[in-house]
C-alpha cells in the first residue's frame, strides 16, 4: 500500500511538472524571452550556453551573440555593450589566471554595485573558479575568518574596503576593482588592458558562494546553484514578477546579497541592461530611473521607505512613468509602507519572500498587497509550499507552523558541510507562518524569534506590524528579553516620524487594543534609527 501511494505521488508530480513546463514556455513568451532570432546567432548563443552552463559567463557570452551592440551595464563610468563585456571578461580572466587563479580557486569579491563586480564574477566563471561574495558591512575580524574558512587565494576589492582586509591570511593576493584616485595596486582595468582576448577553454563548473546575513559570529557560505535552464529558474520568477526582455533594470539592492545577485542573474536571461550605482540616495534613485527609463527596480524595503520620506513635490519632479515593477525583499515590508508606495507610484510593487538557501518562496502582487498589505503572497510556478508542525505534518489554514518550500533553485548546502532540514523534498526556511483562506502566505517571524511569555507563544513580528501601521511611527523592532516572572517578555524599539513625540503608554494601549495582553511590550525605547546591516536588515542583536 505504501509503495502504491508513493507511486501515485510520483505520477502526480510528474504530471504537474509537465504542465508547469508548458506554462513556463508561455511565461517566457509573454516576457519576450522567446522571440524569433537569426539561425547563426542562435547557434552561437547555444554554443555559449553549452560551454559555460548557464553561469554568468554564459549570460554575457550568449548576449554578445544575440545582441552584441545593446547596452549591458550602465554605471557611473558609462555604458558597456554585451560584446564589450564579453571581451573584457575574457581579458580579465586571462589577467586573473596570471595572478594564480585556477579552476577550483576561491576568490573573494568585495565591491559595491558597479561594472567591476559583475565583470569579476563573469571572469571567474570563465576560469571555473568560485566567486565568494563578501559582505561590505562585515567587520575585519569576520572577513578574516571568512577568508580562512573559504580558503580564498585572491580578493577583488574596492579601494575603500582595503582596510577591512587587515586580518587577511598571509599570501592572499589583492586586485582593486574601483578606485577614486591613483593607486599603486593592480586594478581590474589594468588586467583587462594588458591581457589577451584569446578564446578560453571550456571551464569546469564554478560556484557562487553567498554569505548568510543576520548571523552572529562568522557568516556561513551558501553554495548557490547555477540555473537549471530557463524553465527551472527564469520561468518561475517571471510567472509572478512580470518583467520584459531588453528593458533596463535598476539594481540598488547590494549585489553581494542573494536578492541583488538574483536580479543580476535574471537580467542576463532577459538580455536587459543593468543600471548600477555604488550608493543609494533616494532622490538620485528617482533621477536614475528617469534618465535611463528603467522599467524595473530591485530594492530593499528601507530604500522604499527613504524614497517615501522625500517630499511628495520632490518625488513628482521625476518622471517614473516607465517604471512598471518595483520588487523588494531582504527584510520585512511594513503594510503601511506598501500601501503608501502603491498610492504614490501605482500598482507596481511586488513583495518577494525568499532566502539565500531557498531562493524564492512566494511573491505578493500589487493587487494582493492592496487586499492584505502584510502578505508574502503566493508561490511562483513550479514551487511547492507547505506549513508543517513540529512533527512534519501539514497544519490547517490559519494556523501558524514552520514554512517549507521546494523549487528548482534550492541551495546545495553550506560550505562548512551543514544544511537545513528537509521534509518530503521541501527545505525549511527557518521561518514561521500561516496560509489564510485565500492561500496567501503570512510570515510570523523566524522560528527562533518566537518567545514564550506566561505560557503563550508570541511572535515579535505581529507587534511590529501593529506599531508600524501607526502614522507617527517611522520604523520599529520588537525583541524578546528575559523576565523573572513570565520567562520572557517583549521589548519594543521605536523610531518616531520626523518631529513627532510619541508616548510609550499610548503605544502599549494600541497594542493591547489590537492583540492579547501578553503581546504588550513591557519596555518601549525610542531611537533615532534602528541598527541595520549592509543589506538593510535590522540587526536585532545590537538592540539588547
Amino acid at each position: 500500500m505504501r509503495f502504491t501511494r508513493s507511486a501515485q505521488r510520483f505520477a502526480q508530480r510528474l504530471t504537474q511538472r509537465t504542465a508547469n513546463q508548458a506554462k513556463g514556455l508561455l511565461v517566457l513568451a509573454r516576457s519576450r524571452v522567446l522571440v524569433p532570432r537569426s539561425p547563426d546567432r542562435l547557434i552561437r548563443a547555444a554554443q555559449a550556453l553549452r560551454k559555460y552552463e548557464y553561469s554568468i559567463a554564459a549570460g554575457y557570452a550568449s548576449g554578445a551573440a544575440l545582441h552584441p551592440d545593446r547596452p549591458a551595464i550602465i554605471d557611473e563610468l558609462g555604458s558597456l555593450t554585451w560584446a564589450e563585456v564579453h571581451d573584457r571578461t575574457t581579458r580579465l580572466a586571462h589577467g586573473l589566471a596570471e595572478h594564480g587563479v585556477r579552476a577550483g580557486s576561491h576568490v573573494g569579491v568585495l565591491c559595491r554595485n558597479h561594472r567591476g563586480f559583475a565583470e569579476s564574477i563573469a571572469a571567474l566563471a570563465k576560469l571555473g573558479a568560485h566567486a565568494v561574495l563578501l559582505n561590505t558591512g562585515a567587520s575585519p575580524a569576520q572577513l578574516g575568518a571568512v577568508l580562512r574558512e573559504q580558503e580564498i587565494c585572491l580578493v577583488v576589492a574596492d579601494t575603500e574596503f582595503r582596510p577591512m582586509l587587515v586580518n587577511a591570511p598571509r599570501g592572499v593576493k589583492r586586485v582593486t576593482a574601483w578606485t577614486d584616485g591613483p593607486t599603486r595596486s593592480t586594478t581590474v582595468e589594468q588586467l583587462i588592458a594588458s591581457s589577451p582576448a584569446t578564446e578560453l577553454p571550456k571551464p569546469s563548473a564554478s560556484r557562487l558562494v553567498v554569505l548568510t546575513s543576520g548571523t552572529t559570529g562568522t557568516p556561513k557560505g551558501a553554495r548557490r546553484p547555477h540555473p537549471k535552464g530557463l524553465l527551472g529558474s527564469a520561468a518561475p520568477f517571471l510567472s509572478r514578477i512580470p518583467l520584459r526582455a531588453g528593458e533596463p533594470m535598476f539594481i540598488p539592492a547590494p549585489m553581494f546579497h542573494s536578492w541583488g545577485i538574483g536580479a543580476f542573474q535574471i537580467s542576463l536571461v532577459l538580455g536587459s541592461p543593468i543600471v548600477l550605482r555604488r550608493r543609494f540616495e533616494p532622490a538620485d534613485a528617482l533621477a536614475t530611473i528617469q534618465k535611463h527609463r528603467c522599467a524595473s527596480m530591485f530594492a530593499a524595503p528601507v530604500m522604499l521607505q527613504r524614497i517615501m520620506e522625500l517630499p511628495a513635490e520632490q518625488r513628482r519632479r521625476h518622471d517614473t512613468s516607465f517604471l512598471r515593477t518595483v520588487a523588494c525583499t531582504g527584510s520585512v515590508l511594513p503594510g503601511a509602507l506598501a500601501t503608501d508606495f502603491l498610492d504614490a507610484f501605482g500598482p507596481v510593487l511586488y513583495n518577494f519572500y525568499g532566502s539565500t538557501e531557498a531562493s524564492w518562496v512566494s511573491v505578493a502582487s500589487p493587487e494582493e498587497l492592496r487586499i492584505a498589505p502584510g502578505t508574502a503572497g503566493k508561490p511562483p510556478l513550479g514551487t511547492r509550499l507547505a506549513i508543517l508542525d513540529e512533527d512534519g505534518r501539514p497544519v490547517s489554514r490559519g494556523r501558524t507552523g514552520r514554512i517549507f518550500v521546494a523549487n528548482e533553485m534550492l541551495f546545495d548546502g553550506y560550505t562548512n558541510g551543514s544544511g537545513k532540514q528537509v521534509v518530503d523534498g521541501m527545505l525549511s526556511t527557518g521561518d514561521m507562518g500561516y496560509l489564510d483562506r485565500h492561500g496567501l502566505l503570512f510570515v510570523a517571524g523566524r522560528d527562533d524569534d518566537m518567545i514564550i511569555s506566561g505560557g503563550e507563544n508570541l511572535y515579535p513580528r505581529e507587534v511590529e506590524d501593529v506599531l508600524a501601521a501607526l502614522p507617527d511611527v517611522r520604523e520599529v523592532a520588537v525583541v524578546g528579553v528575559p523576565d523573572e516572572e513570565f520567562g520572557q517578555r517583549l521589548a519594543a524599539y521605536v523610531v518616531p516620524a520626523n518631529g513627532v513625540l510619541l508616548d510609550a503608554d499610548e503605544l502599549r494601549k494600541h497594542v493591547r487594543a489590537t492583540l492579547t495582553r501578553f503581546c504588550v511590550p513591557r519596555e518601549v525605547t525610542f531611537l533615532d534609527a534602528l541598527p541595520r546591516n549592509a543589506t538593510g536588515k535590522v540587526v536585532k542583536r545590537d538592540l539588547t
